[in-house]
């Protein structure tokens, strides 16, 4: 079971999506431990746009998400074998091999791929705050599959955000280096997104979070196989600092970023945990800013606050009703 904070609860018999598992407690961490690895992810991840937006030129969407994939695959694969050595890994069960190959082609392989062709038609910054919408979703499959209640607030909420997508959509359609297109397909990545963070969380309360990201990760690549071809001809042909930023993409915002992303997942609820990427849009701005020296049309910032109102209206809590005397 979860407790109020997310953390999963040492259970002996029917363990994650019905498979008979005992699980080990998990160790208390001390509390600052999960607000340091949610940190370490937003930085991570802000500097992710920058650095998509940067390699447009170099490499295609396909050849960055097959070599960002397989960087973190190899480096997640040796951390997992260290952590083997250690206090061994238990192999996921049938029923867990479902939601991770869901969760590895959807997060891994399609956000990544969406993501890669919306930057080439959206700035950085504008990417960044259509992926935010990302909580609002999470909060409607919560009511859906988790028996949540769908409150007046999370209809209000979403009727804001979706205005705000709408004024996205028109501020980036009436400048030249923008298309509808790009918005659509960022949207389609804060979709990925969101299933695959409903299902991640009963993964991470099971399986330690290198491994969950690992297997997941090795999935997104296998998908993304196809563009091999791709990958050696632009390798070949990109100048080697370029080369470099697909190396640190999969290192840093991939393998580093989602298993810390995976770690904080275990100790917090994934509505609350959703919330803190808020802070991700105003650093990817100030690193689209300083590194590629591009701002969001004017009009998006309007849309992106409206958004992120209509995420906070949605996550606002009815008043109880006041008790019976």
């Amino acid at each position: 079971m979860v407790d109020a904070s997310g953390t999963r609860e040492t259970a002996v018999g029917a363990g994650a999506y019905g498979a008979p598992v005992s699980t080990p407690r998990p160790a208390a961490s001390p509390s600052w431990l999960p607000l340091l690895a949610v940190a370490v992810t937003l930085l991570l991840w802000a500097s992710a746009f920058v650095a998509i937006r940067y390699l447009r030129e170099d490499f295609s969407p396909g050849a960055l998400s097959l070599g960002r994939l397989l960087v973190a695959a190899v480096a997640l694969a040796a951390a997992s074998q260290v952590m083997a050595r250690g206090r061994g890994l238990r192999a996921p069960t049938r029923r867990e091999w479902v939601p991770l190959v869901a969760v590895g082609v959807l997060w891994f392989g399609i956000y990544n791929l969406a993501l890669n062709e919306g930057e080439r038609r959206v700035d950085a910054g504008t990417a960044a705050m259509l992926i935010q919408l990302s909580p609002v979703l999470v909060a409607v499959l919560a009511a859906l599959f988790l028996g949540e209640r769908f409150t007046r607030w999370l209809g209000l909420g979403l009727a804001v955000a979706f205005a705000g997508v709408v004024l996205i959509s028109f501020s980036t359609s009436t400048s030249s280096d923008h298309d509808v297109l790009g918005v659509v397909l960022c949207l389609v990545a804060a979709v990925a997104y969101s299933v695959s963070l409903v299902l991640q969380k009963p993964l991470v309360g099971a399986l330690p979070a290198v491994e969950v990201t690992w297997l997941a990760c090795t999935v997104g690549a296998v998908v993304c196989l196809p563009f091999a071809p791709q990958l050696v001809r632009e390798v070949a042909a990109a100048p080697p600092a370029s080369t470099a930023w697909v190396v640190y993409l999969g290192l840093f915002p991939t393998a580093i970023a989602f298993t810390t992303y995976a770690y904080a997942l275990r100790h917090l609820s994934a509505s609350s945990l959703a919330v803190t990427t808020y802070l991700v849009p105003p650093l990817t701005i100030v690193m689209g800013w300083v590194a590629l020296g591009e701002v969001p049309p004017t009009l998006a910032y309007a849309g992106g606050v409206l958004a992120l109102v209509g995420v906070a209206l949605a996550r606002r809590k009815p008043r109880p009703a006041p008790a019976a005397a």
